[in-house]
């Protein structure tokens, strides 16, 4: 190798060996700011996160609020309407509460999110509604249809009629005291359907309607008429709520 090509060797792992000196001596110089700023940026996250969380505290009563109204549905915009803050802030926040508590996001067709919690109130209205909705069949029925599929008798003989006990045992367990069945001063759909003597499905399918305190107090063994309050998914005797 000749003594050229060696200085050009040379030459290239100076312009190699200068900057990277430069730099090693820069870093010694300047390392105690480095550090500062380092710790710098650590203690702005942590007090931004403490910060969050602190804040996030004074909105969980809202979205609690919201998420029983709607049933477990919640959009940003209702809860930037709600805590009057921004729409990315109340994305943020919701996409922390679904991670949280295991929720989920669907696109709706306008372009937004809806996101969904499971809450026990829509399990409940999800199992009514899965319930085959028809009333309870009337003892008299199955009688007549055992009759007629009965045979003849070969003679003419009376048969004293039976004793229904099986509505009169129920209807002995739905007659308690309304005073103790109304604790919290309302039913909630299954025990008012077990007072009916009905299925829950049907108290489901008829108390939005206009007619459902006429309907029920022509069920209740105490001839009360109840209503439905969409707020509290609960039933009230209109007995009481007029006192």
């Amino acid at each position: 190798m000749s003594e050229n090509k060696i200085e050009d060797y040379g030459k290239g792992y100076l312009v190699l060996l200068l900057p990277i000196s430069f730099l090693i001596i820069f870093l010694v110089a300047t390392w105690r700011i480095w550090l500062a700023l380092i710790f710098l940026a650590l203690a702005i996250n942590i007090w931004q996160r403490y910060q969050w969380q602190k804040w996030c505290l004074q909105v969980n009563p809202m979205f609690n609020q919201l998420i029983r109204e709607n049933q477990g549905k919640i959009t940003p915009m209702d809860l930037a309407i709600k805590g009057n803050f921004s729409g990315e802030t109340a994305k943020r926040y919701l996409d922390t509460k679904v991670a949280e508590f295991a929720g989920s996001v669907v696109n709706s067709t306008e372009g937004g999110k809806v996101y969904y919690f499971i809450t026990a109130g829509t399990l409940g209205s999800i199992f009514d509604s899965s319930e085959p909705v028809k009333e309870l069949p009337h003892p008299k029925d199955n009688k007549m249809m055992e009759s007629l599929l009965a045979p003849p008798p070969s003679q003419p003989q009376q048969v004293e009629p039976e004793t229904e006990t099986l509505p009169q045992t129920h209807q002995e367990e739905v007659k308690q005291p309304l005073e103790q069945q109304l604790v919290f001063g309302s039913l909630i759909q299954s025990e008012l359907a077990k007072r009916l003597n009905v299925y829950s499905s049907t108290v489901y399918k008829r108390r939005d309607d206009p007619n459902f305190p006429e309907w029920s107090r022509s069920k209740d063994p105490d001839g009360i008429a109840w209503s439905f309050s969409p707020k509290t998914k609960e039933f009230f005797p209109l007995e009481e709520q007029n006192s």
